[in-house]
């Protein structure tokens, strides 16, 4: 009898659970956005719109200056060079006791690095900053007889001056219609749609494009301007803002 119940058991067939299979879970897809129009996309903004702009950003300003405190093309120069990564506030309150004391390249020789730095070790990057204003006024005595030079090639050539820099001194110092695209300018100009671009210089060279010649001028200080502010960066204020009915901006709040 046992060897029947032994036979019985070697007989029935062991039932193996099968593992389970994990249901596979649908992958969570993030929540669907409301697209956004691509400014490019957008409607171009007409030559009568773009007068009508600069005509309220005149009539608000009708002479904008520049916010860094300078005394000569030279300064000026200097001051723009400091302002890489930090704000004009910043800047002046620094140059105001420089420039006392060092406001021309061969001032500034004499002054030296180690004492240049002492001036302005409360701006962003001193160091390299300092180094570079002493080998500019170096090669301003070497290359250009102490001036600062009226192209933009040539001030381009200088320490620690790129394109924006050389636009706002001969913007600035010699009345050129330059254009300096600074990150106030480039967001304006791409959040309104008046002159779209991936880079700074696509954003200068299409402002350059669609600005009339009788406001190109201020036309950059207006801008900067505007965007500091008016069109901030996170909250931009467009209950007060002269060209609100002309932004393209598709999140305007008003």
């Amino acid at each position: 009898m046992a060897k029947i119940i032994r036979a019985q058991r070697a007989r029935k067939p062991t039932v193996r659970s099968s593992p389970k299979k994990s249901a596979k879970k649908p992958v969570a897809k993030p929540p669907a956005r409301a697209a956004k129009r691509s400014l490019k996309a957008q409607k171009p903004w007409t030559p009568a719109e773009v007068r009508e702009a600069f005509e309220r950003f005149r009539k608000a300003n009708p002479e904008p200056k520049g916010e860094l405190e300078h005394l000569n093309p030279y300064t000026l120069l200097v001051a723009v060079v400091l302002s890489a990564q930090a704000t004009d506030a910043g800047v002046n309150k620094a140059t105001r006791a420089l420039f006392a004391v060092a406001d021309t390249p061969q001032k500034m020789l004499a002054l030296g690095e180690e004492e240049l730095r002492d001036y302005i070790r409360t701006i962003g990057l001193y160091r390299t900053k300092a180094r570079n204003v002493i080998a500019l006024s170096e090669k301003l005595i070497s290359d250009f007889a102490g001036q600062v030079p009226r192209t933009r090639a040539e001030i381009e050539s200088l320490p620690g001056a790129g394109r924006k820099t050389a636009n706002v001194v001969l913007n600035m110092a010699y009345g050129e219609h330059t254009l300096a695209v600074d990150t106030h300018v480039f967001r304006v100009a791409n959040r309104t749609g008046l002159a779209p671009g991936k880079t700074p210089l696509e954003v200068e060279l299409g402002l350059e494009k669609v600005i009339p010649a009788e406001f190109m001028l201020h036309a950059h200080h207006w801008l900067i301007l505007h965007g500091r502010y008016t069109c901030l960066a996170r909250k931009p204020r467009c209950e007060v803002c002269l060209i609100n009915d002309l932004c393209r901006w598709p999140e305007k709040t008003v």
